[in-house]
């Protein structure tokens, strides 16, 4: 699934089915951790300063966990369910360190669906090379029909 699929103004409930999914693909970047720092604050020295970095237990620089993290909220806000979807709730799980270089694939595959309450719970994981670097559930309220233009 693309973002062009998602239809305009994002899935309605009765659009979305167990197993539905979509993803992004991010590269990691310098500039994007920079950003990303200035952004939330998080100016933590195992994210921005080499030297820092090279003498902790990470052997270099990571990029911050919520980073990836975020690249889930995108393809929840933009594609999965898409635009109109709110965010309820989100746990995380972290495996391993993201760096520089890095192409982060996030994923959101739909697992359950409760149509009395218009939430949806999905899979959510970050992946690098195929390997989990984050993992979680996320909680979304959906449409129930389309907005008028």
């Amino acid at each position: 699934m693309t973002e062009s699929q998602t239809p305009p103004g994002g899935y309605i409930l009765d659009e979305l089915s167990p197993g539905m999914s979509a993803e992004l693909h991010v590269d990691i970047t310098e500039e994007r951790i920079l950003r990303f720092a200035e952004a939330s604050g998080d100016f933590n020295p195992l994210h921005i300063d080499e030297a820092y970095a090279q003498a902790s237990p990470y052997r270099g620089r990571v990029a911050h966990g919520l980073l990836s993290a975020s690249f889930v909220s995108a393809v929840v806000g933009t594609i999965l369910p898409g635009p109109g979807a709110i965010y309820l709730g989100q746990t995380l799980s972290f495996h391993k360190p993201v760096r520089i270089g890095d192409r982060v694939t996030a994923r959101v595959t739909v697992a359950t669906i409760d149509p009395g309450s218009a939430r949806v719970t999905l899979r959510t994981e970050c992946l690098v090379d195929g390997e989990p670097v984050l993992e979680g559930e996320a909680t979304i309220r959906v449409p129930r029909r389309r907005r008028r233009t």
